[in-house]
């Protein structure tokens, strides 16, 4: 199933267009159907089947904290396109209803799809893990970086030179635990606004 991500810089006139450098990062890291390519000027789109990677990519916009991000699930067109800005089908119209609702949103992402009440609900699932990482500290993200890379919290701990009970304070701080709860509920959440 895929998903459309349509993602436009937030007071793009007021600030530098960062379009071509997140453009840059995400294609080198995000295995995705159709690349993400700038669509018109500060806007991007990108079209991926993974709904977890999905997810990542959202978060990922959320923390650089300068994009509105509309997801859009359900059927595309077939065959694809070579170029994202030649797809169409439900899922890019969808993904267009949802950057323009993300505007006026405080989450600045919104979610439609297939399935209304299940986009509904990702869109819900979504927005509580925009906030949880919104509003985490840099130590939080420092400790949780490290052991969402594999470090035990004794290797996070030596490695940022703290206790090993200060990094689970950061952790506990930072809510790290509650985001990987809530990570694979928007995953399948988003499964379902898809249908």
């Amino acid at each position: 199933m895929p998903f459309v991500l349509t993602v436009d810089q937030k007071a793009s006139r007021r600030t530098t267009d960062r379009v071509a450098e997140v453009l840059q990062r995400l294609n080198a890291a995000v295995p995705t159907v159709l690349a993400f390519e700038r669509t018109a000027g500060d806007e991007f789109q990108g079209v991926l089947d993974d709904p977890g990677q999905v997810v990542d990519v959202v978060l990922d916009l959320v923390r650089a904290g300068e994009w509105s991000i509309g997801i859009g699930a359900g059927p595309v067109q077939t065959p694809l396109p070579k170029s994202t800005r030649a797809g169409a089908g439900p899922a890019f119209l969808s993904a267009r209803r949802a950057v323009d609702a993300a505007k006026q949103r405080p989450s600045r992402l919104a979610v439609r799809g297939a399935v209304p009440a299940d986009a509904a609900d990702a869109q819900a699932v979504l927005s509580a893990l925009a906030v949880l990482v919104d509003r985490r500290s840099d130590q939080a993200w420092e400790a949780i970086g490290l052991v969402a890379e594999g470090r035990t919290q004794a290797q996070a701990a030596t490695e940022l030179g703290i206790s090993r009970q200060a990094v689970g304070q950061r952790l506990a701080a930072g809510l790290w635990d509650l985001e990987r709860e809530l990570r694979p509920t928007a995953t399948r959440l988003l499964t379902r606004a898809g249908g």
